[in-house]
């Protein structure tokens, strides 16, 4: 991996979208939650407040980021299937990760939001 800022890779929009494919993206949703809790299980404060990579955010900013995200895609969904032109507002992710609460709340409170964010999405 050479740039740690997209450690998936970045996006390619697909050419087609299967039924498997939506199924398998409402699997993704249903399961994140859970497997997210998982990875940061047992992490002390001082792991979840190192960066993950060089001038990055740390362990604690992405997982509350990850709750922020999933807030805004959620809304954004919800207009999409209720709006015939709905706008989309963007939002500053870097200035939220900064915000006190993305930098020092247990990430318990972004994993319980989740959870229930989760439910309802799936």
């Amino acid at each position: 991996m050479t740039d740690l800022r997209y450690p998936i890779g970045k996006f390619t929009s697909p050419t087609e979208i299967t039924t498997q494919d939506l199924q398998a993206a409402v699997d993704d949703i249903a399961a994140l939650p859970a497997e997210l809790r998982a990875e940061t299980s047992g992490l002390t404060d001082n792991q979840l407040d190192t960066p993950y990579r060089v001038d990055g955010w740390t362990i604690r900013q992405v997982v509350h980021h990850v709750a922020d995200s999933h807030i805004n895609s959620y809304q954004r969904f919800r207009l999409a299937l209720t709006e015939d032109e709905p706008t989309i507002k963007p939002y500053d992710e870097a200035a939220w990760a900064m915000l006190p609460d993305a930098r020092h709340e247990e990430i318990s409170v972004s994993l319980e939001l989740l959870d229930a964010l989760h439910r309802r999405w799936a």
